[in-house]
C-alpha cells in the first residue's frame, strides 16, 4: 500500500535509484528539485530535503521571492515511486499551477498519480484553497487523464515557456 512522505534522508538511497531511472537532468515534477541542487552526496542530498522541508514550513524565515510548497514522496515498501508538491503563496503559480506530480516510469499505469492528487487535494482543502490550477503538456494524456479523474475541468489550452500545455481547475469541495 502506498504512502505519502514527507521528504526524508533515510529514504536517500530509494530517491537516487528513482532520480537514476528517470535518466539524466532535473525534471521529476513534484520533487522540487532545481539545477543548482547536489542530491549524489550526502551533504547534498540533505542540504536539498532541508530546503524542502523550509519551503513546506511557511512559518520559517522567508526568502523573497519564495513559494511555499508541500511536498510528499510517494512511497511503497521503501521504494520512492514518485513525488507530488501543492505550491500555494505566490503569484507564480497561474504561471506553473498548484500540484504538480510525477510517477517513475516502472511505477506507472498503477494509479498512483490519481491516488496521490487525490490526498494532495486533502491538503489544499485543509489550507482552504477554494480550488487548485494544475498544468500538463498538450501532449500528456496520461497526465490530462488523471486530472480529469479527480475532476479537473479544462480552461483550455495555451503556450507556455516550454510548449503547449493544457489548464485544468478542480473545484475542492
Amino acid at each position: 500500500m502506498p504512502e505519502l512522505m514527507v521528504p526524508t534522508v533515510l529514504l536517500r538511497s530509494a530517491w537516487l535509484e528513482a532520480h537514476e531511472e528517470w535518466g539524466p537532468g532535473v525534471h521529476e515534477d513534484g520533487f522540487g528539485l532545481m539545477v543548482s541542487d547536489e542530491v549524489d552526496s550526502p551533504a547534498g542530498f540533505a542540504a536539498w530535503v532541508a530546503r524542502l522541508a523550509a519551503e513546506s514550513n511557511p512559518a520559517g524565515p522567508l526568502e523573497a521571492p519564495r513559494l511555499s510548497c508541500i511536498y510528499r514522496w510517494i512511497v511503497e515498501d521503501d521504494r520512492v515511486l514518485g513525488g507530488i508538491a501543492l505550491r500555494h503563496g505566490l503569484d507564480i503559480v497561474w504561471e506553473i499551477g498548484h500540484i504538480g506530480y510525477g510517477i517513475r516510469p516502472s511505477a506507472r499505469r498503477r494509479g498512483l498519480g490519481t491516488w496521490a492528487l487525490g490526498r494532495m487535494l486533502d491538503e489544499a482543502r485543509v489550507l482552504g484553497l477554494d480550488r487548485v490550477l494544475l498544468i500538463c503538456e498538450k501532449d500528456n494524456t496520461a497526465s490530462a487523464k488523471t486530472i480529469e479523474r479527480q475532476g479537473g475541468v479544462l480552461e483550455g489550452v495555451g503556450n507556455t515557456g516550454s510548449g503547449a500545455a493544457r489548464r485544468y481547475w478542480i473545484k475542492i469541495q
